[in-house]
């Protein structure tokens, strides 16, 4: 049902599938036939979890006693005993612009080199399209040889839950891709090949700690998902708008991406001072206050 009618990504049912299964070992595998005093002691077994933990296994698992009962193989729905912590969104990992300056700097360092290695080439390229168009890291290692052309600006790209969503391609990125996809055999049906398929999330996130390291960044800090929060916290800080980077990212509930609007004090002020339909207006009114009296004193 996940996979065919909510249309959930392989991940998603990945992780659903983990949480049954852990679930039903702790219940003594009755976990069909579970009572709602059963849900209750297994809450209870996971108050030692972190909020964010509680809530997914608890959304698992309600969705799995909503299904049994929609289809009748349950005469209620136990699923109100499970704990529902407060939502709480952790604010995403991002980088400065002086850290994604130092990033693409230690890239271009390598491929300075002559002749440049390929493998340096493919970076330049994946750190262009993760940072340039906040593709998630699935997205980025599973494109097609051919996804990207020269000539067009944008892909039309499957992501989350089969959604299609329009993503846009910087002229850098595309040069990048260009240079590298030249390399790439024409027989290859990935634009990242490795062995029989293509790169995986986890080679992706090694290149980018190494990378991390050699621009004297703290390996911990960098990720597929930071270069993506990075992505869009710099369009927001550009003035983006969040509707418009909600599309880009490909976010379902626009509440998602409202976590991006995490910004400094500062940031808000010097928003209002210069967005605000009135402050062009007050402006004025001080300047011609300050002219006024001026002509008065004279």
């Amino acid at each position: 049902m996940m996979a065919a009618e909510a249309g959930a990504a392989k991940n998603t049912v990945a992780a659903y599938r983990s949480d049954l299964m852990l679930a039903s070992e702790y219940l003594e595998y009755r976990l069909t036939t579970a009572s709602t005093a059963d849900l209750g002691r297994l809450g209870e077994h996971w108050l030692t979890l972190s909020r964010s933990s509680v809530a997914r296994k608890s959304a698992a698992l309600r969705r799995f006693y909503a299904f049994l009962a929609d289809e009748g193989h349950r005469a209620d729905d136990p699923g109100a005993a499970l704990p529902r912590p407060g939502a709480q969104r952790a604010l995403p990992k991002t980088l400065g612009h002086g850290d994604v300056d130092r990033l693409f700097a230690a890239i271009a360092a390598r491929i300075a080199r002559d002749p440049p290695d390929p493998n340096d080439l493919r970076l330049l390229a994946l750190v262009e399209l993760l940072y340039g168009s906040g593709l998630r890291a699935t997205e980025l290692v599973s494109l097609p040889r051919n996804a990207i052309a020269p000539d067009r600006p944008y892909l039309i790209l499957r992501g989350k839950g089969g959604r299609e969503r329009l993503v846009p391609i910087s002229d850098r990125a595309r040069a990048a891709v260009a240079v590298w996809r030249d390399l790439v055999a024409t027989d290859r049906a990935w634009l990242f090949p490795s062995g029989k398929s293509h790169l995986s999330r986890v080679r992706l996130y090694q290149l980018l700690k190494a990378l991390a390291a050699e621009a004297g960044i703290p390996p911990d800090r960098v990720s597929p998902h930071v270069l993506r929060h990075a992505f869009a916290t710099h369009l927001l800080e550009g003035g983006a708008d969040l509707r418009a980077l909600q599309s880009m990212l490909g976010h379902a509930d626009i509440a998602t991406t409202e976590i991006y609007t995490h910004v400094d004090s500062a940031r808000l002020v010097e928003l209002v001072n210069s967005r605000h339909p009135l402050t062009d207006a007050k402006h004025r009114a001080d300047a011609k206050e300050r002219v006024d009296v001026k002509g008065q004193g004279a």
